[in-house]
């Protein structure tokens, strides 16, 4: 597309505050929390990880799109986010095995993005001010966005889980691998699959609201709660189905949202976030070694880590280093353990893939 065509095109926040900037080519408008990612790579990977559905996606990167469109870097089978907002659109990309543009890619799924934003300037914003809703629009009534934008729902208290998990059960990996798995989707992400089905794992994935009994009937030798979108808390089908697995000590692994399902099936409470953890660059260090790991991270809620301190039945793995916000926990005398961050992400170094095996292992343990 010439730039020259494309269209003026702004960013309002719900505070009222404007940005200006231009349309990367579909007209429309779009609504959505404001976050804002820090990786430099992995574009793609963001915008179609189901934990970013109902959100508009500011990325700090100078340039996207450069490295343009990979079908099998895709984590879902189709785009999550509900608007992109960047600095430099690259309409060209330059990558050898790439398939395609950013741009046909956003065509194709008739994604809203704009660019030429001061994406400085709206980090620095909501870093302040914290993550709110915002929209991004061709259309420059700003009267009238702000009235649409009144009636979009907070993140807090919002359920999102069923937006994007499968609608039926599916499978995934050798089905004679030597571990079976039943794994419960509440947006879950294609890497952790392949994660699990490399360390000899066969896979059912189940639909969000899946009873404990339906994951059963696969007789499973682990149980596994993905990540996923919006605020934890309105999940009580999810936290059952934990709070029976934990029950029968069973092996479990959390990650992500299913970190937080698992705190909210025991009584630990979880928030929302200032501005949430976003990005590929995370530091965070493991209590048990001592080791530092860099990870990838995509949160706007927390696990309330006074509650994980206080509470008798658990303890704390790693804290991040940035806040010293809790991102991760295992049971005392329970096969159970979860992280907040991205162990399938692998942000340049593979620090967190030993959870993995970790988790490979605890089941090792119950099958001898």
């Amino acid at each position: 597309m010439k730039y020259s065509k494309r269209k003026k095109a702004i960013l309002l926040l719900a505070d009222g505050t404007i940005f200006e900037g231009k349309s990367i080519g579909t007209d429309g408008t779009a609504f959505g929390e404001i976050c804002y990612n820090t990786g430099m790579t992995g574009y793609q990977e963001v915008f179609t990880d189901p934990s970013y559905f109902g959100q508009l996606m500011l990325t700090t990167n100078a340039h996207i799109g450069n490295y343009g469109i990979n079908n099998d870097e895709m984590e879902s089978d189709s785009i999550k986010i509900s608007g992109l907002v960047c600095k430099n659109f690259s309409f060209n990309y330059s990558r050898e095995n790439a398939q395609d543009s950013l741009e046909n890619f956003f065509e194709k799924e008739n994604l809203l993005a704009i660019s030429d934003i001061d994406t400085r300037a709206v980090v620095s914003y909501i870093r302040d001010k914290g993550a709110m809703n915002a929209v991004i629009s061709t259309n420059t009534d700003i009267e009238a966005l702000k009235e649409e934008l009144k009636s979009i729902p907070e993140m807090n208290g919002l359920e999102l889980a069923s937006k994007v998990s499968t609608k039926e059960p599916y499978f995934f990996g050798e089905e004679d691998a030597p571990i079976k798995i039943s794994a419960l989707d509440i947006g879950i992400k294609k890497n952790i699959l392949r994660n699990l089905a490399k360390r000899g794992c066969y896979i059912k994935v189940f639909p969000y609201n899946s009873s404990f009994e339906e994951l059963e009937a696969f007789n499973p030798d682990g149980y596994f709660l993905s990540n996923g979108p919006g605020d934890p808390n309105p999940l009580k089908e999810a936290q059952e189905v934990a709070n029976e697995i934990i029950k029968r000590d069973l092996p479990l692994f959390g990650i992500c949202l299913g970190h937080q399902v698992i705190a909210l099936a025991n009584g630990i409470s979880t928030f929302k976030m200032h501005n949430g953890h976003r990005g590929i660059n995370h530091p965070v260090k493991n209590m048990l070694t001592g080791k530092g790991e860099v990870t990838s991270q995509n949160h706007g809620f927390v696990v309330n880590k006074e509650d994980v301190e206080k509470h008798p039945d658990f303890e704390i793995t790693h804290i991040h280093l940035n806040d010293d916000t809790l991102a991760g926990m295992q049971m005392k005398n329970k096969n159970c353990f979860s992280v907040q961050y991205h162990p399938e992400a692998s942000p340049g170094p593979h620090d967190s893939s030993y959870l993995f095996d970790q988790f490979i292992a605890n089941i090792q343990k119950v099958k001898k």
